[in-house]
């Protein structure tokens, strides 16, 4: 029973940030609210436990300019986990530096990578397929949006520009690129011209070729800026920007037999919106930009809180960590 669990409007607000999903809690890196606060990233981490936010201070080294190792504040950019260290890349102002970030310490550093580099860029897609990271597409200063496509093999640290065979869709900025087993799912786009797209790529990765691909009878508004998950094997995309206007859809991509549904989950969920970011926990997704989660299978305690908000039961009852819960799922989390 798919249904929105948590509505809060206002929580959070960091267009173009880039987050990942840790253990129960999600590590979410720079975004457009620094720009005016600090020269360094910001890194702050929501627990999804206490639904509470704290900012991490960088741990700097201890020789030579120690800012040295830790990213400059930026947007636009791309963060992935591979075991326990984020790869966090590019974005603006344009850089084509890798950056890691170890959860278990703290710490900033940038590793040597050999190989070619690809150039600076700003709202690329970054995903991860085993330990290598596929880069596809973003904003490059010079020459505007691009479809290459670049890989980082972690396990060795060597940057490749991937040759590619196919049909190359338009190059795109703001899209979104997700893996399936061994395939990518590109959707959606602002294009060179400021078209917005409504088509789905596939790219195969174990092949290097674009998949010719059907025609979809149903298909989502074009959009970019959007959010867009997997579960049980299938792509979810939810809101963005189209034509002048924000957007609050739902809609789900089936691989087989290639068709795209709009799903209407019940309950309140976020207001129209774009450059909002997602995780995946579980059966549940949070999205950020307001602070909503998406649950697939609520448990019957979670049904009975959102019974008690909606009816405005008396609390004065319940144990007191039912209570917190009921508070905490209702109040600013700042």
């Amino acid at each position: 029973m798919l249904r929105w669990t948590i509505h809060l409007e206002g929580e959070h607000r960091k267009d173009q940030a880039a987050a990942v999903v840790v253990g129960h809690e999600i590590y979410c890196f720079g975004g457009e609210v620094n720009q005016r606060t600090r020269d360094h990233i910001d890194v702050h981490v929501f627990n999804t436990v206490s639904l509470y936010w704290r900012e991490l201070i960088p741990v700097m080294p201890g020789t030579g300019d120690r800012h040295l190792e830790v990213p400059s504040r930026r947007e636009g950019h791309t963060a992935v986990l591979v075991g326990g260290t984020v790869y966090l890349w590019g974005g603006k102002p344009y850089c084509n530096v890798l950056y890691a970030f170890e959860v278990d310490t703290h710490r900033w550093f940038k590793p040597r990578v050999s190989g070619t580099v690809p150039k600076g860029r700003r709202n690329h897609s970054a995903c991860v397929l085993g330990k290598v990271m596929f880069i596809y597409g973003g904003w490059i200063q010079q020459t505007g949006c691009t479809n290459d496509i670049h890989k980082l093999d972690t396990s060795t640290m060597v940057w490749s520009l991937i040759n590619i065979s196919g049909t190359k869709p338009p190059g795109s900025e703001d899209h979104s690129a997700t893996i399936i087993e061994t395939k990518m799912f590109v959707f959606g786009g602002e294009g060179r011209r400021g078209q917005c797209s409504n088509t789905i790529r596939v790219f195969d990765t174990e092949t290097n070729h674009w998949l010719s691909t059907p025609s979809a009878q149903l298909l989502p508004d074009g959009r970019w800026g959007h959010s867009a998950f997997t579960y049980n094997g299938e792509l979810y995309i939810f809101g963005g920007y189209t034509w002048n206007q924000c957007l609050n859809d739902l809609w789900k991509f089936s691989p087989e037999p290639f068709s795209w549904k709009k799903v209407e989950p019940k309950g309140k969920g976020p207001s129209p919106t774009s450059s909002m970011f997602c995780c995946l926990l579980g059966d549940r997704i949070i999205l950020f930009g307001g602070y909503n989660v998406l649950d697939f299978s609520p448990s019957l305690k979670t049904l009975c809180k959102l019974a008690v908000m909606q009816y405005g039961l008396d609390q004065s009852g319940l144990p007191h960590n039912i209570g917190w819960e009921l508070t905490a799922m209702t109040s600013n989390s700042n």
